[in-house]
């Protein structure tokens, strides 16, 4: 594709409703003057000559990020599907095969900063010098430093971005940012779907980590994929595409090497079953092998003092240590290069622009209905079995002391004495829950008090009936 002109199609305004005649792209007439552009509406065509290797990237530089999954103050979700269609309905592109690449991870972990350098790349035509001016600010998603949240939802990029591969295939190519997970104002709920529904919907999930894959990582992702599976409701034995591991800050490359190489061995290690590991730690590796097609991992190292603590730090690459650009220009082209780009694929069949924002509705409506179970964090979900189980105690010891009252050949107890039994056994049966220890507090375990007082109640009900109760 050498030599071969490119146009580029720069909206001079917004449209606030979608209008599929903005999208269409036409040559300057001869005759059209700069500065005239308001005379071919909307739309101003530029054009440019850029050599390419081996793919021609086209773009439609709009710029922005879009908001198109907001969570509400009750912690229900919403889909701006009005927002949503304007990208992927687009004449141009409702047809295409989509790429979808998503960052998600802890907060304040640098996803968004991240995600502007693969748009820096896609916008300079993934050429060798595309981390391009060393002294101009990076640009995109927004981003900042400090210890608040800055991205909540799901956004996409609204700039487009189509790709042609040496093959000859044209990808749209998306790129979606995600509300950072365990901030202090997000549920287990709210990370568990936003994550879920961000690799539901992408072909490639960027899991953002901090200096290491630990534990919790991936009892989190565990958590997350499962919960992502349960909506999709496909138990197939890989339901999601590609999972990339990228552990930031890392400090050890006395042990693994930066990049894709050091990554690897890390991520055998993490990832490895052994006959040593308990029970429970041998099915979370199988899970999370079992959740996606392909598994990489990538170290990347710090990318420098200023950039950490420098509140005036704007991204420029001045700023940022040579360790950390050099390993971002192995990354980013690992990703999405033409010919490394993934196509979005739901139950093996490749999936189209249009066809992605029918199944974010469909997702997102299953996340918003009742048909889920509720995900709870590591101690909602010890401390609830706890009191299950010591709910189960009690009720079984007034059950069993009953029945040795008035069960089976034991004599005709009139109803005043039966019940008298009852509500002394209903009480041992409370005192004996409440002496258990249990986790979660004394207002958590409230609710299970109640439960076992109900059924006390029910299975006095039942032994009134017992034969041995009718004179």
């Amino acid at each position: 594709l050498r030599g071969r002109e490119e146009y580029l199609v720069r909206p001079v305004g917004r449209t606030t409703r979608h209008d599929s005649s903005a999208n269409r792209c036409h040559r300057r007439p001869a005759h059209l003057r700069s500065g005239d552009e308001h005379l071919a509406g909307f739309w101003a065509v530029e054009e440019f000559r850029a050599r390419t290797t081996d793919a021609m990237v086209e773009r439609i530089e709009t710029g922005r990020p879009v908001q198109i999954l907001r969570t509400k103050d009750d912690h229900s979700f919403e889909l701006d599907e009005e927002a949503l269609g304007r990208i992927l309905l687009a004449d141009h592109l409702k047809d295409k095969p989509v790429v979808v690449v998503s960052v998600a991870g802890a907060f304040r972990k640098g996803k968004s900063f991240l995600l502007d350098f693969f748009l820096r790349y896609m916008r300079n035509g993934g050429q060798g010098d595309w981390l391009g001016d060393p002294t101009a600010p990076l640009k995109g998603f927004t981003w900042r430093g400090g210890c608040e949240r800055d991205t909540t939802g799901i956004l996409i990029w609204d700039e487009v971005f189509l790709v042609t591969t040496t093959q000859g295939q044209q990808l749209a190519v998306l790129f979606m940012d995600t509300q950072g997970a365990f901030d202090c104002e997000s549920t287990v709920k709210d990370c568990a779907t936003i994550f879920a529904l961000s690799t539901m919907t992408s072909s490639v999930q960027v899991y953002n980590l901090s200096q290491n894959i630990q534990e919790d990582d991936l009892q989190h992702l565990q958590l997350f994929t499962e919960y992502g599976r349960l909506a999709q409701q496909d138990m197939s034995e890989k339901p999601f595409q590609k999972l990339l591991f990228l552990v930031r800050d890392w400090s050890y490359p006395y042990d693994a090497n930066y990049g894709a190489d050091g990554g690897r061995t890390i991520l055998e290690r993490r990832l490895q079953i052994s006959d040593r590991q308990h029970q429970e730690l041998q099915q979370l590796r199988r899970h999370i092998r079992s959740c996606f097609s392909e598994i990489g991992c990538f170290l990347m190292p710090h990318p420098g003092l200023k950039v950490a603590t420098a509140a005036s730090f704007d991204g420029r690459l001045s700023d940022i240590e040579e360790d950390f650009k050099e390993q971002l220009q192995a990354l980013v082209p690992s990703l999405l290069a033409p010919d490394n780009l993934l196509v979005k694929e739901i139950n093996g069949q490749k999936i189209s622009c249009q066809e992605l924002l029918a199944y974010f509705k469909v997702y997102v409506n299953i996340f918003k209905g009742d048909e889920l179970p509720e995900p709870k964090s590591m101690l909602e979900a010890t401390a609830e079995a706890n009191n299950l189980a010591a709910v189960a105690t009690a009720k079984d010891k007034y059950a069993s002391s009953m029945e040795q009252l008035c069960g089976g050949d034991q004599p005709y107890l009139s109803p005043q004495v039966l019940e008298s039994h009852h509500l002394r056994l209903r009480e041992s049966a409370r005192e004996l829950f409440t002496s258990t220890r249990k986790m979660g507090g004394e207002e958590f375990s409230q609710q299970y008090l109640e439960r076992l007082t109900e059924a006390g109640s029910l299975l006095f009900i039942l032994f009134t009936h017992f034969p041995t109760q009718h004179p």
